[in-house]
């Protein structure tokens, strides 16, 4: 048996679902696959083409967590588990086909180990199911406050379409690409460092944005509830500016990058749907400026990508891919000047990084359909 998973890269909705924004994601012709049989003892035995070591464990008996890639399919059993009797492991070989940080390997790899478990134990769980599932234990297993995005994206995404959601209500919209617009590309630049989310500012910056929120309704008299489910999503665009100068420079900052953010999703879902790849583009852009001055995220590596990627002609837009703590970056490209955009941005980077020659990579994709629910 094998399972496929896509990674995915959202152009526009940056830092904004676990606010319960508005977002946008492409599905990936990459991504992770794993290849699998069915375990009669319920034991699991994995093998990772990507990092070293075998993960091996019981599903009566699961291990604590050790901190390494393991852990994800153990947090898949522990979540499924929570619902659902399990009597049957699986043993397979799991592979990610391109290098780890802002693709959403995560969710990826999360959502491939849920529907093996699920496929060998006769489980079936509705698209909503599966993206809750994977929430839950990239939240509380794994240790990662994310939102829906990545979930949602690998899930819901349709080849030759825009995932366009909600991420309040969940309500999504599948926008085909215009037939005027012209032939494009994803292309995914690997900086060279790799990126882990547990550990690193992801979840402070979760909890700025939630302070601001909370903040805001106190400073307004809105009535502000429980801080644990506080959200920018329930305060008023009005309200924050009334009220912003009041908020601490760092929340402020993080406030300003959700509202503008939400405001060029929607600029850009517009663009899209009129074949206006060159507005799309530079919405982008400004969603990556904005992720670097007002989100405060970026490490130099991924700056000077993002300089970079503004001066390359047949580059229409481009940013992090995923929070920015090092990882990847992904442009929207014109595939007629796939190769001059190459060289020029390999040579620019590894000017500034000769260090990274051997780690820094250049990847073309197209968009692809999400996950296969049997």
């Amino acid at each position: 048996m094998e399972i496929f998973t896509p990674y995915r890269v959202c152009p526009l909705g940056a830092h904004v679902d676990h606010q319960h924004g508005v977002v946008t994601g492409f599905a990936l012709d990459k991504g992770v696959k794993f290849e699998f049989e069915k375990t009669q003892d319920g034991s699991c035995f994995v093998k990772s083409k990507n990092f070293p070591g075998t993960v091996m464990f019981n599903i009566d008996d699961i291990p604590d967590r050790t901190y390494t890639w393991g852990d994800f399919i153990q947090g898949a059993v522990v979540a499924l588990l929570r619902k659902y009797e399990l009597h049957y492991g699986v043993k397979g070989v799991v592979e990610g086909q391109l290098p780890s940080g802002g693709l959403s390997s995560s969710a990826a790899v999360i959502l491939t180990y849920l529907l093996a478990i699920c496929k060998v134990n006769d489980i079936t769980l509705t698209k909503p199911e599966l993206i809750n599932m994977a929430i839950w234990e990239e939240r509380n297993y794994i240790g990662v406050n994310v939102g829906k995005l990545d979930q949602s994206c690998e899930v819901y995404c349709k080849k030759d379409a825009i995932l366009f959601l909600d991420t309040q209500d969940d309500s999504s919209e599948i926008i085909p690409i215009n037939p005027k617009m012209p032939d494009f590309e994803i292309m995914i630049l690997f900086s060279g460092l790799e990126r882990k989310l547990a550990g690193t500012a992801y979840n402070t910056r979760v909890d700025e944005c939630k302070a601001a929120s909370y903040a805001l309704k106190a400073y307004s008299g809105m009535d502000y509830g429980k801080y644990d489910i506080s959200v920018l999503r329930d305060v008023p665009y009005g309200i924050f500016l009334d009220y912003k100068a009041l908020l601490p420079d760092t929340w402020r900052k993080r406030a300003e990058h959700y509202y503008e953010e939400n405001r060029r999703v929607k600029e850009g879902i517009k663009a899209w749907k009129n074949g206006n790849i060159e507005k799309f583009g530079q919405l982008i852009f400004e969603s990556g400026r904005s992720s670097i001055y007002k989100y405060e995220t970026g490490s130099e590596e991924l700056k000077v990508l993002q300089e970079i990627m503004q001066s390359t002609d047949g580059i229409y837009g481009g940013r992090f891919s995923g929070a920015g703590f090092n990882g990847s970056s992904m442009a929207i490209i014109d595939p007629g000047k796939k190769e001059e955009i190459e060289n020029f941005v390999r040579t620019k980077y590894l000017t500034k990084f000769p260090d990274l020659e051997d780690k820094f990579s250049i990847h073309f994709c197209k968009t692809a359909n999400g996950v296969t629910i049997d």
